[in-house]
């Protein structure tokens, strides 16, 4: 059982797994399926369709759902995913933390685990990461043939950039093939991504972002990231760095100031003067125990958020824009609720019927299912080549 989603070129065998992906992809976003339809939303033949299904059946990433009737003729048999098909492995690599999940081919989790990092760099990370997929492995009723790829997201930028150094960074990263590498340690399809596309992804397959088209995800790890999916996939632009918005600089009480200095979880910490990193649950105490420190980070950050706004609807005129990522929810929906969202902006119409502003669904973990999904997404996505 094997899902290609790396052939390129112009033959009959990346036409071939460009349909199976099609096939799935359909099947995947419509929930159910029947074999004319299949073949008509996506201009293949009775016969060709038929055959890339019961490729499908054969390989057990799909199965029977029942029949509708639909007009003359006999009921129609509808096709699923079967979510138990196929796995993938997801690993999100922080300066600090590896976390890693196993999602079944439906993107439900099958196992999360967080594991301290002392030593990041290329090849402590690595091992670490090898040993933990054969450990979930063994502990789950599930093979290593049964795991379609492996998804790796680490924050950005990718290279040695203008923007190295930061705190967030991982030192020793910036001139490593990190994909290579990988793929030499794990073995198999190896998906690469920083961590705001791959939450971005996450929220496409299994959260508040399922059907929606074009939209940009703010993410929230110790600094910011930005997600952007257009027509379905991701913006991830010429050497994988699309949206570090983090680095823009908006205005702020002393002067303009990059935006995550005033709107991430590090700026909480610089913000309240605290010596020692503070958790996600430090964050929530504070919240509910109404700190006044916190409350006023929050206006100044509410008030970034409103000019990040303005800026990416103007700029890549999205039908939402979604918050997430490791932040507790009842900040975010604080810093909804309280944005300045502006009058002067191409997405103030009548006619979009989403909210400008919403909270993904993926919880704290997002980009760590989002690796996870960097793998099922290449699955459902034929690649298209110009």
């Amino acid at each position: 059982m094997k899902i290609e989603t790396q052939i390129r070129g112009s033959n009959p065998l990346r036409s071939r797994n460009r349909n199976r992906q099609a096939v799935l992809g359909s099947i995947q976003a419509a929930g159910t399926m029947g074999r004319a339809e299949i073949g008509r939303s996506l201009g293949l033949t009775t016969q060709a369709a038929s055959n890339i299904i019961a490729e499908l059946l054969a390989d057990g990433l799909i199965e029977e759902k029942g029949t509708r009737v639909s007009g003359r003729g006999l009921p129609a048999v509808q096709y699923g995913l079967n979510p138990k098909g196929a796995y993938a492995f997801g690993v999100e690599i922080r300066p600090d933390a590896i976390f890693t999940a196993l999602v079944d081919l439906a993107g439900a989790q099958i196992s999360t685990q967080r594991t301290a990092l002392e030593d990041n760099s290329p090849a402590a990370v690595c091992d670490h990461v090898l040993r933990l997929r054969d450990a979930m492995i063994a502990s789950s009723p599930i093979s290593l043939d049964a795991i379609l790829g492996n998804g790796i997201v680490m924050p950005g930028p990718f290279g040695d950039t203008g923007l190295t150094g930061r705190s967030s960074d991982l030192k020793g990263w910036e001139n490593t093939d990190a994909q290579s590498l990988f793929k030499e340690t794990l073995g198999g399809v190896v998906e690469l991504s920083n961590d705001a596309n791959a939450a971005a992804l996450s929220e496409s397959l299994t959260g508040v972002a399922q059907g929606i088209g074009c939209y940009a995800f703010l993410y929230f790890g110790r600094g910011l990231g930005l997600g952007i999916v257009q027509d379905g996939r991701l913006v991830s632009g010429a050497f994988g760095n699309a949206g570090e918005v983090g680095h823009i600089p908006f205005p702020g009480p002393n002067g303009p100031a990059p935006l995550e200095s005033l709107l991430s979880r590090d700026s909480i910490q610089t913000y309240i003067g605290s010596k020692s990193p503070i958790d996600l649950d430090g964050i929530s105490d504070l919240f509910s125990a109404q700190d006044q420190r916190l409350a006023d980070w929050l206006e100044r950050a509410a008030n970034a958020l409103g000019h990040a706004v303005l800026t990416l609807e103007n700029l890549l005129d999205p039908q939402t824009i979604i918050l997430g990522g490791a932040m507790p929810p009842e900040l975010i929906d604080h810093l909804i609720s309280n944005c300045p969202l502006p009058a002067a902006s191409i997405a103030n119409r009548n006619d979009n019927l989403l909210p400008r502003l919403q909270r993904g669904t993926c919880g704290r973990l997002t980009a760590t299912l989002g690796a996870a999904s960097l793998v099922l997404h290449s699955a459902f996505t034929p690649i298209t080549v110009s």
